[in-house]
């Protein structure tokens, strides 16, 4: 597929960098990040800026255009993608490679002495921002806002912003009434001394209202602030997409009751502006929000923290755990349903990477409380999988055949729940490298699964578990081991990680998080391996108890069988394999009676084929 073409793109764009009508004094460089006016990962149709200007479409990357030159960064999940995706007006920056040259570095080298760096302040992160403006004027430049966002102006056919309409999600779902929630994030605020809260997180808003939509795909989140006070909440959304059903779920149920006040989304700057004239005390903001929003509050009154909603809604309660593992037995049914049909189909030739994820979107639909996917299907066979965040598209689409590995990185999204789940096959005979490489994974996934660990431990420190076996063959791979998982939210959710990657603001490791292990590998060119799994941290029973230390440990909410003939059991210790048979045998009983339950034959059999113990 070749690139897209982006020479006159560019060229428009430099001339609004000079043109005062939309900018105050001319622009020397534009920076165009990936977010939202929300900072979302995943942002909808009319959001996607960074792909329009750069026909990069992977969901993390920062675009930088000068008078002459063209730059973009991203991660090693997505440097394979970014080289078959950038035509050559663009350079191409990897993030996370051992001398990485930052953006305020390139600019510093690339740019006249009193250059103006010009940004979207509402699209850049306050904690983005102030570095970066710091080491610019270090340098004798300096970043400025600019308000009319440029690539709009050269984007004609840019979509339409959402109108789906916002729906109610149960507390038979969520284990709390939205009230409930409400009042423990204004109990933080009295701890804090805060007076307003302000929350931009999508589905930090979602979570807290009990409420979701579908205004970004794969995210049941809608576009919306909550500008919190001691006394109300006030709610910016487009009033459009509320029905009177979550108008009355909104309503006060007494006199006394927490009172929701509806404004126009479009508002938010002029509510803002008015609700600090009228009021005093501290601003709680978290320092992930925009420098826009940051911009708006008086510097005396910013109250920089993390968001009280993050870590809340990271604790799963009770009602939501049970609806995770609900979701996840569902979606393992489907999935042996799909691994069934492939080794039937696969060796006929009648499989695509495309057909394959179709006929795997086909399985989950027949699953009660489907809602959709939780993220685009990663169908990749061969040297496809060696693209970390690979999507097939009519022009990349390859058969799957019994020569070459297939890695199939996909989820669901239930009513009762969010799924992430990775898994790598072969339907011939995979060569001993490929299977050593498998094995090295797999003994990384094992384990971290198996670890015991202090409360609060933060992920980072865990990391290097997944990476060892891996490492001692002088391999690795270049993304994060486990992230957490939303209930029925977003399938990548913080605040807390597991990676080799410092998160400020992680809470630490606790009873009732969700998180995925999935360390992989991948061979330019040749072959991707991973293998992913989602996990529920709980309280684990230990021998000793040092200064009343409480001990946590992993528990696989996904079960889905590992195929056996991928690894090479003489690289397993007996404690690996007794690891394996167990997961296997709780694979065999949980989904097994699921698929009786269903009248899914066939796939009971690959199961019961696929689950056989080695020890």
């Amino acid at each position: 597929m070749a690139p897209k073409n982006t020479g006159n793109l560019l060229k428009n764009l430099r001339l609004l960098m000079k043109n005062t009508n939309y900018v105050t004094e001319t622009l020397q460089a534009y920076i165009i990040p990936s977010n939202d006016n929300h900072q979302s990962e995943y942002v909808a149709a009319c959001d996607k800026r960074r792909a329009f200007i750069s026909g990069f479409t992977g969901s993390m990357g920062t675009a930088v255009v000068t008078e002459q030159e063209a730059a973009l960064w991203t991660d090693g999940r997505y440097f394979l993608q970014a080289v078959d995706e950038l035509d050559n007006n663009w350079l191409l920056m990897k993030e996370g490679i051992a001398h990485p040259i930052s953006q305020a570095a390139w600019l510093n080298k690339v740019l006249p002495l009193g250059s103006r760096v010009g940004v979207d302040p509402f699209l850049m992160a306050a904690d983005i921002w102030t570095p970066l403006s710091n080491q610019l004027e270090a340098q004798g430049h300096s970043l400025v806002p600019v308000h009319t966002n440029l690539i709009d102006l050269v984007w004609d056919d840019r979509p339409s912003p959402p109108s789906n309409p916002i729906v109610i999600h149960p507390v038979s779902y969520t284990g709390k009434p939205w009230q409930d929630k409400v009042r423990n994030v204004q109990a933080k605020m009295i701890e804090k001394g805060a007076t307003i809260c302000i929350m931009t997180a999508l589905d930090n808003i979602a979570w807290l209202l009990n409420l979701r939509g579908s205004d970004i795909d794969y995210n049941p989140v809608f576009f919306s602030y909550i500008v919190l006070t001691q006394h109300s909440v006030h709610f910016l959304v487009d009033e459009t997409k509320l029905s009177n059903t979550v108008l009355n779920h909104l309503k006060p149920e007494n006199l006394s009751a927490i009172t929701v006040h509806i404004h126009p989304y479009t508002s938010f700057k002029d509510f803002i502006n008015t609700i600090i004239a009228e009021t005093s005390g501290k601003v709680w903001v978290n320092k992930n929000s925009s420098y826009g929003i940051h911009d708006l509050i008086p510097e005396n009154r910013r109250l920089i923290e993390p968001s009280p909603v993050a870590p809340m809604k990271a604790i799963k309660n009770a009602v939501e755990i049970a609806g995770m593992q609900k979701a996840h037995i569902k979606d393992a049914v489907a999935l042996c349903e799909y691994y069934a049909w492939l080794e039937a189909e696969v060796p006929k030739g009648n499989v695509t990477e495309i057909l394959g994820a179709q006929q795997l979107l086909r399985y989950r639909k027949e699953q009660h409380d489907f809602i959709g996917l939780s993220f685009k299907t990663i169908s990749s066979v061969g040297p496809s999988g060696s693209i970390i965040h690979y999507q097939p598209s009519e022009e990349t689409d390859r058969p799957i055949t019994t020569h070459e590995l297939y890695l199939c990185d996909s989820g669901g999204q239930y009513r009762d729940g969010t799924t992430d789940v990775t898994r790598t096959v072969h339907f011939g005979t995979p060569s001993q490298y490929e299977r050593e490489c498998f094995t090295c994974v797999l003994k990384g996934h094992i384990a971290l699964s198996t670890t015991i660990f202090p409360n609060f431990l933060k992920g980072q420190m865990l990391d290097t578990l997944a990476r060892t076996a891996l490492w001692e063959q002088g391999l690795d791979y270049q993304h994060g081991t486990g992230h957490g998982v939303g209930s029925y939210l977003n399938v990548h959710e913080g605040p807390m990680g597991i990676g080799n990657r410092v998160l400020v603001d992680d809470p630490g490791l606790q009873e009732g998080m969700i998180v995925t292990i999935e360390p992989g590998y991948y061979e330019e060119n040749k072959f991707g391996i991973r293998i992913e799994n989602v996990v529920l941290i709980k309280k684990a029973e230990t021998k000793q108890t040092f200064r009343n230390q409480t001990f946590l440990m992993f528990q696989p909410i996904t079960l889905v069988p590992i195929q056996i003939k991928m690894f090479e059991p003489s690289m397993l210790t007996s404690k690996e394999i007794e690891w394996l048979d167990t997961y296997h045998q709780q694979c065999r009983e949980v989904i097994g009676k699921e698929l009786e339950k269903q009248g899914r034959a066939r796939a009971l059999e690959w199961l019961l084929k696929e689950t056989q113990p080695l020890g």
